[in-house]
C-alpha cells in the first residue's frame, strides 16, 4: 500500500513552473488522502496561473499513478496567500549605518554560504532604491512570474532564491524615484506577496541609514537578528553606530559585526595593508556589546566575480569562518 510519505517522495521530483523547485520545498502540499487505493491531493494554488496549475495538475497524476496500489488520483487547488503557506525558520537583516560599505556584498556572501552548506535561502533585496543583489548574481534581465495570487522569486545558479525591484524594472539601470511610504510598500510586497515556500534562512538586505525602509522591516518581518556591517574608516564606524542604537531601541537582537574592506593582502609579500585606516572591529564590537563575525578584505577576485555576476563561486577560509561565528550568534 502506498504511504504518505511515498507520495511527498515522488512530489519532490515535480518542479513549480517559474521557480523550478519542487512542490513540498514551495510548500504548496496542503492534503494528502489515501483511501482504497485512491489518492486524493490538495496544492495551493498561490502565485500560479491556470496554465501553470494544469500543468502541475497533470504531472502530479502522471507521476502518483505510478506508484504501487494506486488506481485513481484526484488533484484539488485551494485558495492561499503567500504569507499563509511560507515556512521560513530564520530571516536575518543585514545593515549598515551608510552606503557605501559593502552590505550588499555581505549579504550576498552570508547568502552562498549557507546555501553551499545545504540550507535553502532566499535573499530579499530591500534596498530597493540601490538594488545590486540581482547583479552580483548574474540574473540581469530575468523576470519573476507568478499570478494575481503571489510572486515567484527567481532562482539563481546555486537554488538561492532572490527578489529585488531591478528584477521588475525594464532596465536594471533605471532609477526608483520614490518617496518613503512607497518604497515601504514594495518592501512588504516583497515579505508577504512573494511566495517564498519552505526556508532556513532569508537574507534581508537593508537599504543604509534609520529611515522608513529599515524601520518597516524592523516593526513588520519576524526577524531572528541583525548583522551590523561597517568599514574601518572613522566616519563609517560614527554612523554605524546610529543603525546599532536603532536595532536596540527596535530590540531586534544584534548577532553581530562585519568589517568589510578591512585590509588589502599585497600579493608580493603577503603583508597586510589597511588601505582604509585601522580596524575598528573592537570599537563596534563594543558599541553593540557582541563578536566580530568577519573581517572581509579588499580582494580583486571578489570584485571581478560579482561584476561578472558570479559571486556564487566565490570561496575563502574567511566565508567558513563568518558562518560558524554567525551560527553560534543566531
Amino acid at each position: 500500500m502506498t504511504t504518505e510519505e511515498q507520495i511527498r517522495q515522488a512530489l519532490e521530483g515535480i518542479l513549480v513552473p517559474g521557480v523550478m523547485r519542487s512542490l513540498p520545498k514551495m510548500n504548496l502540499v496542503r492534503k494528502i488522502a489515501i483511501s482504497n487505493q485512491n489518492v486524493n491531493i490538495s496544492l495551493a494554488s498561490t502565485a500560479l496561473g491556470s496554465d501553470a496549475q494544469q500543468f502541475v495538475k497533470g504531472k502530479v497524476s502522471e507521476v502518483i499513478k505510478k506508484l504501487p496500489e494506486v488506481n485513481e488520483v484526484a488533484v484539488d487547488f485551494v485558495e492561499a496567500k503567500p504569507e499563509e503557506v511560507n515556512d521560513i525558520h530564520y530571516v536575518v537583516a543585514v545593515m549598515s549605518g551608510k552606503g557605501g560599505v559593502g552590505k550588499s556584498l555581505v549579504a550576498a556572501l552570508l547568502g552562498v554560504e549557507l546555501a553551499r552548506q545545504g540550507n535553502e535561502v532566499g535573499i530579499l533585496d530591500a534596498d530597493i532604491t540601490g538594488p545590486s543583489v540581482p547583479k552580483m548574481f548574474g540574473l540581469s534581465g530575468v523576470r519573476p512570474s507568478g499570478s494575481e495570487s503571489g510572486i515567484l522569486p527567481v532562482l539563481s545558479r546555486s537554488g538561492i532564491e532572490i527578489m529585488s525591484i531591478n528584477l521588475m524594472l525594464p532596465h536594471e539601470d533605471d532609477a526608483v524615484i520614490w518617496r518613503g511610504p512607497l518604497m515601504s510598500k514594495a518592501i512588504m510586497q516583497f515579505w508577504e506577496e512573494v511566495l517564498w515556500g519552505k526556508l532556513d534562512y532569508i537574507i534581508v538586505d537593508l537599504p543604509p541609514g534609520t529611515g522608513d525602509a529599515p524601520l518597516t522591516v524592523m516593526q513588520v518581518v519576524p526577524l531572528s537578528g541583525v548583522v551590523i556591517v561597517f568599514s574601518p574608516q572613522e566616519l563609517a564606524a560614527m554612523v554605524v553606530r546610529k543603525a546599532i542604537k536603532m536595532t536596540q531601541k527596535m530590540n531586534v537582537p544584534i548577532l553581530g559585526g562585519v568589517e568589510n574592506m578591512s585590509y588589502l593582502i599585497l600579493p608580493d609579500s603577503g603583508k597586510k595593508l589597511e588601505i582604509f585606516g585601522q580596524s575598528k572591529a573592537e570599537e563596534m564590537t563594543e558599541a553593540s556589546g557582541r563578536p566580530l563575525l568577519a573581517q572581509i578584505p579588499i580582494d580583486p577576485q571578489l570584485a571581478r566575480l560579482c561584476d561578472e555576476g558570479n559571486i556564487e563561486r566565490y570561496n575563502s577560509d574567511i566565508l567558513k569562518t563568518f558562518i560558524d561565528n554567525f551560527l553560534q550568534a543566531l
